[in-house]
């Protein structure tokens, strides 16, 4: 007998859509990409014909009344997640949200009570936790090989300043480096280390060129028992993916630490005394697996992995870290 699978409408023509959410949807064992929508509705037929989705619509209020959808992945600009997650739950939508998931914490709690009031399931698009290879790192801490841990440092840049007319880089859209890709960092810190931080101390270059959103920030989460996370994360620098967990008897490395292809190799290295190993992982679809997590609590009641709380604590963080890099003082995360 088949599995039902959860039906899908996608709320944007977005890149990240396009390139990583819908295949790995379509990928997955318990969902379908039924429609997608677009404000140009020339766009949503292009993208529906090049990606092999049956429906396209020329507005999201004509996607999230289609009745046959479960759920809607919203990969829309950051300053438009709270109004169409909320809109999503109202008609009875599931919904993933790219991350972040709004441009505050206010935002995160008022869609999570949003989609709490209508009995619909929230999750924001980390996809990256979905990976197996966390799970091994976090098993492997917990085994006390690479002793007690003493520190994290996580680095996401890439270089797009050319393109004056990215998204990225309106202020007044949410855009800059620590909403794209420092939340990286920041959320695998928290996740890893199972604990909140306590406070943020962030050095950010604001670009007068990029509507003064930070085009590279320098950041330090102090996390309780006296452990740090040091991070950096930029939209004008050369291109890394990283991240290090130091321990009292050795460390972790992952090369390709959040963003990772299915047929790359996502294997990550241990050093203890002085010996360095490659720890083999599986080649997956992290998004796949993202989507799958997702319809499994949505169709079969599974415990979800990370509850809307998470987000928005995680907002929480992120504003203190924009709050430190404009005032240039230590925040406290309360």
């Amino acid at each position: 007998m088949e599995k039902r699978k959860l039906r899908w409408g996608i709320v944007g023509c977005a890149g990240i859509a396009k390139r990583a959410v819908i295949p790995g949807i379509q990928q997955s064992e318990l969902g379908e990409v039924v429609a997608i929508a677009s404000r140009d509705e020339q766009k949503a037929k292009e993208t529906a014909k090049e990606l092999g989705i049956p429906v396209a619509y020329g507005s999201y209020e004509a996607l999230l009344a289609d009745e046959s959808l479960d759920a809607v992945y919203i990969p829309l600009p950051n300053h438009l997640h709270k109004e169409w997650t909320i809109r999503a739950a109202e008609a009875g939508k599931h919904v993933l949200c790219e991350k972040p998931i709004a441009l505050n914490a206010q935002e995160a709690e008022e869609m999570a009570a949003a989609c709490a009031k209508a009995g619909v399931h929230l999750a924001e698009a980390f996809m990256y936790r979905h990976h197996p290879r966390y799970t091994m790192i976090k098993e492997l801490i917990a085994s006390g090989e690479i002793g007690d841990i003493r520190g994290i440092h996580g680095a996401f840049t890439f270089n797009s300043s050319a393109n004056k007319g990215n998204v990225r880089f309106y202020k007044w859209m949410g855009g800059g480096s620590i909403y794209d890709v420092g939340v990286y960092p920041i959320n695998a810190a928290r996740f890893i280390l199972g604990q909140e931080p306590e406070a943020a101390t962030v050095h950010a270059f604001f670009s007068p060129e990029h509507d003064d959103v930070d085009m590279m920030a320098s950041g330090l989460l102090e996390f309780p028992n006296a452990v740090a996370l040091t991070f950096d994360c930029g939209m004008w620098a050369a291109g890394r993916n990283v991240l290090e967990i130091i321990g009292t008897d050795g460390r972790i490395e992952l090369p390709s630490a959040y963003v990772s292809r299915p047929d790359a190799s996502s294997n990550f290295f241990v050093t203890v005394k002085g010996e360095r190993r490659e720890v083999e992982v599986p080649h997956v679809n992290q998004y796949s697996i993202q989507a799958d997590d997702f319809a499994k609590t949505v169709l079969y009641g599974e415990a979800t992995k990370f509850k809307p709380e998470d987000a928005v604590r995680n907002m929480k963080v992120v504003d203190a870290c924009l709050a430190s890099g404009r005032q240039r003082a230590r925040i406290e995360i309360r």
